[in-house]
């Protein structure tokens, strides 16, 4: 299902590198305490959970990007958003992601729903009956591939989802990543990855190989590398089509949003449906702007669109059902 958009930000927050780079290294939420929890997995690993709540019937358990973590500013901005309007919130950090290196050699990648279920069922131990998912970039990404894969034996606590810059086909996005003009993200992000492997390699020597990390320049030599064996892959592109979460849209059975802007540079053109989603559950909404997981209209700071999209969608189509 689609529709217009109602995003419409100010003049000078329409170019989609700006928005991508001040809403993530500039902006600054305040008003958010988090309590953190530690779960064990199955495997002797952690998961560190940072929860914000009053003891409200709805929770949102929301899920970061690619090498953020519960403390990322779109994570805190919505946080603060749901808290405003009574919803709890539980914001998990991913294996290695809360501040400490995780036990085991495995991390975490697009298709770590595994992990997602645990958080899932944690959360319904402690008696919340009616949850949103809610995530950003990969984190949506994840969500989704979570609800098309359980789409049979989802767990009727779940109500809803709602979903910001998501890349849907992860080998286009990983295409769109390599341009040149998006060489600072992808240095970024092979930095972050560096500073990680090398805490790995103290603990896994035997799997962790340092040894001309600086000749990787994509996702697709990092993949080949290091998630793609570290993971049980066979290849960059063999983990690319089993994570993406384009090819379950139509098995999700919970009303599920996704928003993507046409500016965003992380998201190459298979990661926008380009037909109506015959999945009456499926809502896009593909704004022209908004870069990756901006949304911000007029100041900075503020309370952004993205945030306001989440409460409004969450009120019309999970709150009448409770």
């Amino acid at each position: 299902m689609e529709k217009s958009s109602s995003y419409k930000p100010a003049i000078w927050f329409r170019n989609g590198h700006v928005q991508t780079v001040l809403a993530s290294a500039l902006r600054k939420v305040r008003g958010v305490a988090y309590a953190r929890e530690r779960i064990q997995t199955s495997d002797h690993d952690f998961l560190d959970l940072d929860w914000s709540c009053s003891g409200e019937k709805v929770l949102a358990i929301i899920s970061h990007g690619l090498e953020g973590n519960s403390q990322s500013a779109n994570v805190k901005g919505m946080v603060k958003a749901l808290n405003d309007a009574d919803i709890d919130c539980l914001a998990w950090n991913y294996r290695s992601c809360s501040g400490e290196i995780n036990r085991q050699l495995r991390m975490y990648h697009n298709g770590c729903t595994d992990d997602l279920d645990l958080v899932i069922d944690h959360a319904i131990t402690k008696g919340y009956e009616n949850i949103i998912l809610i995530g950003f970039s990969m984190g949506g990404n994840m969500n989704l591939l979570y609800l098309g894969q359980q789409s049979e034996q989802l767990r009727p606590q779940i109500k809803a989802a709602v979903t910001f810059s998501v890349p849907l086909n992860l080998q286009d996005s990983a295409n769109q990543l390599s341009r040149l003009a998006n060489s600072l993200y992808m240095k970024h992000f092979l930095k972050m990855f560096y500073y990680k492997l090398q805490e790995k390699q103290i603990l896994f020597p035997e799997h962790i190989n340092l040894e001309g990390y600086d000749k990787l320049k994509n996702f697709k030599d990092y993949d080949d590398r290091y998630t793609a064996p570290i993971h049980g892959f066979k290849s960059a592109e063999d983990y690319w089509s089993k994570c993406s979460s384009g090819p379950v849209l139509n098995s999700i059975q919970v009303p599920s949003l996704i928003v993507n802007a046409e500016n965003d540079p992380f998201l190459g053109p298979l990661c926008y449906p380009d037909q109506p989603q015959t999945n009456s559950n499926i809502y896009l909404d593909m704004p022209k702007y908004g870069g990756h997981v901006g949304f911000m209209k007029h100041h900075l700071h503020h309370t952004y669109w993205s945030e306001y999209q989440a409460v409004n969608f969450i009120q019309q189509h999970a709150m009448n059902k409770i």
